[in-house]
């Protein structure tokens, strides 16, 4: 619930109870444009899905008729911020004693739908169909609960890249999140609620249910409450995690004195649970019965769930259900359990977004005429809540309050994403360099690091949109929505998965999209393209002038020293905000002297040496001097080799990024001045494509569909990846099947001394993959 609450800095992090005041219209957003709604009711919790349409701004460019171009002010394109509107699905989870406040909110605020039925699933959507039908008038439809589980599974696991995790209790970071294989099939299902049910997932639509048991959820429940006298489960559970089970169970040592060896037996292992009850004259305290009741039940859970993993040749074992409902006790035991049953080789894996299932794959059994199947989708940090660790050392009403609301939320996309095809293993790939989840000392700076920044993209988003007397008060909100999100961070860094600069960046991103700034460096990036266009010619001819092998130095040298020009970089944003006049020569002077950090130019001018490649992938990264006067002209070189190109970049805006539909217009005035691009262009040479994204960072798995089948076309053997974001924040350690080149410049001290290195040191990392020869 880490989105509800109004923490300010002062709160610590578990006093977040305030949400249960929180106005609904917070929690059930875009509610007027609402359709096609889902429920999953169980026995505490209620999920609702729904679908709407949002409208946010976007920021578009448009080339000016190059016949009024001096009318217009001599500009390069127009800027042109317009209304757009995108999917948006909103899962949301409350208790069940908030449903009739919740139902009748819904109802108020239902402008125009067209929607006649609800889809309903779960334990209780049949005790509460009347109430339902009496305040929205929909008629409920329920549907099958395993469907909809299956369903809401392989949607989050396709979606959503941090989506399962390892618990590992006593880590630095309890949750460990794993790359998604981006072949999700086949896996195995272990949903404990009051039973077990053990699902076999093959494929979008092949299930099967393969096995179950009676022992699970609602044995612990039951068995607990008749032995403590508890009745509620949280409480249940906080008994067990302050218990001792040894008290009550017999160990291998209470029978044999000591580890049994010869049969791979520890004295610590179980063997008895309950043992010691029969024979020991004494009160057991409720603690240590409840200790031992979980882990008899988990331990038979995860025995159950290795034997039929192993049956059906399965590694990938998923558990969910509410015996599981993020609940750190249950976590652990089933983890021990099935780490004890298998010697490691399956790993228990378990989900951030397990409570939503079911609400997920009914609304999807809603909306299959739409097909959200053949959209890819994205979560929206800025109206999520997040995962939260729920202490078991936290009071059960305290827990209760502080999970009255959760949200999910997510976009729909433009297009369809995937793998980048010359990834050399897909399902080993992770983006990130650095794990701020697990670093500690990483995480703290990166935060304060944001947190620093703040002011500075306050201030860009208002100078941005000067004309709208608003823009300050939306901004501030801005600030206040964006600082929460960091101060929960810095509490729960694993709320959205894996802390990375990525996320915090991404994050900062949807917040800013959130008030309606679709583009805060629309009009510096115009600025700085405007001026750079300017010395192109000149630029080009100096380097026609020099000797191949100088050329080659300085055609490196000038991407390096244009990828200098990045707003994002605290320590450069400084220089040229003081300093508009800095240049591309005086970019060239602070780079460092060979040999640099990382220093592969000796292969590379080599390389160049030998056979042109067929086709380079180029991801590239700022606009004005790093696009037109670094990459532009390196580009034109290996153009000139006999090498198609094509040049990927980002799909919206972030940061100074140059974005497609502005690179589009740059080449094209490029092409006016210079025979070679306008004929590389002509001849399909050159190929301009969107990468699917509106990230300053990079990631290979979730590329624009397009790209990937171009990048098969064109049998691409060698890919370009600029830029700190792209090639140090991500892909530093990417592996991929064909030749590599990663150029950046480290604008960060902090970064720079991790690394080795200082202030403007250079990354030239050329890499050929292992058995590959030229």
């Amino acid at each position: 619930m880490a989105e509800c609450g109004r923490v300010d800095s002062n709160t610590s992090s578990h006093t977040m109870d305030k949400s249960i005041t929180l106005p609904p219209d917070e929690i059930f957003r875009n509610m007027e444009n609402a359709k096609r709604f889902a429920i999953d009711i169980g026995g505490s919790l209620t999920k609702l899905a729904y679908y709407s349409t949002v409208q946010h701004k976007v920021a578009k460019v448009r080339s000016f008729d190059h016949s009024t171009k001096e009318a217009a002010g001599d500009k390069l394109y127009e800027i042109a911020v317009q209304e757009e509107v995108t999917a948006r699905l909103h899962f949301i989870k409350f208790e069940n004693a908030y449903i009739e406040t919740c139902l009748d909110f819904i109802k108020d605020h239902l402008v125009n739908t067209e929607t006649k039925v609800i889809k309903a699933t779960g334990g209780g959507a049949h005790k509460f169909k009347e109430l339902i039908e009496r305040k929205l008038g929909l008629k409920v439809d329920k549907e099958d609960e395993m469907t909809c589980l299956i369903k809401g599974c392989n949607f989050v696991l396709k979606n959503i890249p941090h989506e399962a995790f390892v618990y590992a209790k006593h880590a630095d970071s309890e949750f460990r999140f794993q790359t998604t294989n981006p072949d999700i099939f086949p896996y195995l299902l272990v949903n404990i609620g009051s039973g077990v049910s053990i699902v076999k997932v093959e494929s979008e639509d092949k299930f099967e249910r393969i096995g179950g048991s009676s022992i699970g959820g609602g044995t612990f429940w039951g068995l607990g409450a008749l032995l403590t006298k508890t009745k509620r489960f949280d409480e249940l559970l906080q008994l067990a995690s302050k218990g001792q089970h040894s008290s009550v169970d017999m160990l291998v040592k209470d029978i044999y004195g000591g580890s049994y060896a010869c049969l791979g037996l520890t004295g610590d292992l179980i063997a008895s649970s309950f043992g010691k009850s029969a024979t020991a004259d004494k009160e057991f305290s409720n603690e240590d019965m409840a200790k031992s009741l979980l882990h008899m039940i988990s331990n038979d859970i995860g025995q159950l769930a290795c034997l039929y993993a192993k049956l059906h040749n399965l590694s990938r074992v998923y558990f969910g259900g509410f015996f599981i409902r993020g609940h750190p006790v249950t976590m652990h035991t089933i983890t021990y359990s099935i780490n004890f049953f298998t010697k490691g080789e399956v790993q228990a894996l378990f989900l951030r977004h397990e409570g939503y299932l079911g609400a997920i794959g009914a609304f999807l059994k809603g909306a299959e005429e739409d097909n959200p199947n053949q959209y890819s989708w994205g979560e929206n940090y800025a109206g999520s809540s997040g995962l939260m660790s729920v202490s078991p050392d936290m009071n059960p009403m305290q827990r209760a309050r502080s999970g009255t609301f959760d949200m999910l939320e997510m976009d729909r996309l433009d297009r369809q994403l995937v793998n980048l095809p010359l990834l050399q293993d897909p399902s080993s790939y992770i983006p990130d360099t650095v794990d701020l989840t697990e670093d500690a000392q990483a995480r703290e700076y990166w935060l304060y690091c944001f947190e620093e920044a703040l002011d500075g993209v306050v201030k860009r988003a208002v100078a941005s949109q000067p004309d709208i007397p608003e823009a300050a008060e939306r901004a501030e909100k801005f600030r206040q929505k964006y600082l929460h999100k960091l101060q929960t961070l810095r509490h729960q860094p694993f709320a959205y998965g894996s802390l990375t600069v990525r996320s915090l960046l991404d994050t900062r991103e949807h917040c800013l999209n959130e008030f309606n700034f679709p583009d805060p460096y629309s009009k510096i990036k115009e600025r700085e393209n405007d001026i750079a266009l300017k010395y192109y010619q000149k630029a080009v001819k100096s380097l026609e002038e020099l000797s191949w092998e100088d050329r080659q130095f300085a055609l490196v040298r000038g991407v390096l020293a244009g990828n200098v020009f990045d707003w994002g970089a605290k320590a450069v944003s400084e220089v040229l905000e003081s300093n508009p006049e800095f240049g591309f020569e005086e970019a060239k002077r602070r780079l460092e002297d060979r040999p640099w950090l990382v220093d592969s130019f000796d292969q590379w001018l080599e390389r160049l040496k030998g056979p042109p490649h067929r086709c380079a992938l180029f991801f590239v990264d700022n606009s004005g001097v790093d696009i037109i006067l670094g990459v532009i002209p390196f580009v034109r070189e290996l153009l000139s080799r006999g090498t198609e190109v094509v040049l990927a970049s980002n799909s919206g805006p972030a940061l100074n990024d140059v974005t497609n539909s502005e690179l589009q217009i740059l080449t094209e005035r490029i092409a006016a001045m210079d025979p070679v691009i306008d004929s590389a262009l002509r001849e399909d040479r050159l190929t301009l494509v969107q990468n699917g994204s509106s990230s300053p960072c990079l990631d290979l798995s979730r590329l624009d569909k397009v790209l990937a089948m171009l990048v098969r076309e064109r049998q691409t053997d060698l890919v370009i990846i600029e830029g700190m974001g792209r090639a140090i924040h991500t892909n530093y350690y990417a592996m991929l099947s064909c030749e590599s080149l990663k150029m950046a410049v480290i604008k960060n001290s902090w970064l720079a001394d991790r690394l080795g290195g200082k202030l403007f040191s250079v990354v030239f990392k050329y890499e050929v993959p292992a058995g590959k020869s030229h």
